[in-house]
């Protein structure tokens, strides 16, 4: 997830990959590490949800379930910050759990692997115990393109909360939300591109992409593909009421000294018109 929206800087003349005969940096490329290492700010998630847990429910949260987990990297973050925490993990992707296995769970000790359980399955039909609570980040969720769809995973994700259980997740808009673009953000070694590629007004439907430049010139193309509906935050919040939270609240995002996103969200129950905004919202069962 992207904490802050992307400045918009342009980002320099690459130099041309020569012909040396040697694989190029996007042929050598690993995904989901770039993924990480762009997007994913686990160590944010990890204090915004520990911190209003514990506003909300007045006790420390310990089982979180993250759904559309991916890498699992925040389920490992979640064990290696306090003893008592476990994690589960659900994702139908197996190619991305076992590269979870393999580069996240591999870096704990074993007694912290030990509390940390990833399932192959659906969020709509998988069943676990009672969660403390459930995450659904990176706007994974909007998968769900209708609102029967849509309003049946949250009341599923309701059920299998404990009963002061708290689900979050989050939510990206504003106006250039709507259009078709290209957002570049340098990173050391790469560039990170994100690609609004395609809007329908009528459905909602929009298929975004990410892509990998490189200082050599050569470029990962679509590394990742997303087909989403475009949610807005008042369609958010009436589905979540509906399908039974008893307390939505939106966190809005506050500003540093030059106008710029400074990733510390406060409930908030009026927005601005930005051109583009993340929020985070918690739904209490």
């Amino acid at each position: 997830m992207t904490i802050k929206k992307p400045h918009h800087k342009k980002p320099g003349k690459r130099r041309r990959a020569q012909a040396s005969g040697k694989p190029s940096r996007a042929e050598r490329a690993d995904r989901h590490k770039l993924y990480e290492q762009s997007v994913q700010a686990t160590d944010f998630e990890y204090e915004f949800v520990d911190t209003n847990f514990q506003r909300l429910r007045g006790r420390e949260a310990h089982l979180l379930r993250e759904d559309f987990c991916g890498t699992a990297k925040m389920c490992c973050e979640w064990v290696a910050q306090r003893e008592a925490n476990r994690a589960i993990g659900v994702d139908l992707d197996p190619e991305v759990l076992h590269w979870g296995r393999e580069h996240n769970l591999s870096q704990l000790s074993e007694e912290q692997r030990a509390r940390v359980t990833l399932l192959e399955d659906n969020v709509l039909t998988v069943e676990t115990e009672p969660a403390d609570v459930i995450l659904a980040m990176n706007f994974s969720w909007q998968i769900f393109k209708d609102r029967d769809t849509l309003r049946g995973y949250f009341a599923t994700v309701r059920g299998a909360l404990a009963d002061d259980g708290v689900f979050f997740l989050d939510i990206f808009g504003g106006y250039e939300a709507f259009k078709e673009l290209k957002e570049k953000t340098r990173h050391k070694g790469f560039t990170y591109v994100w690609e609004q590629a395609d809007y329908d007004p009528i459905s909602g439907d929009m298929t975004c992409y990410i892509h990998f430049n490189f200082n050599d010139g050569s470029r990962l193309k679509k590394a990742f593909v997303y087909e989403w509906r475009l949610w807005t935050l008042p369609e958010l919040r009436e589905i979540l009421s509906e399908a039974g939270f008893s307390d939505v609240t939106v966190y809005w995002q506050g500003e540093d000294e030059d106008g710029e996103p400074n990733g510390v969200f406060e409930p908030a129950t009026r927005g601005e018109a930005d051109p583009g905004w993340i929020c985070m919202v918690s739904a209490a069962r």
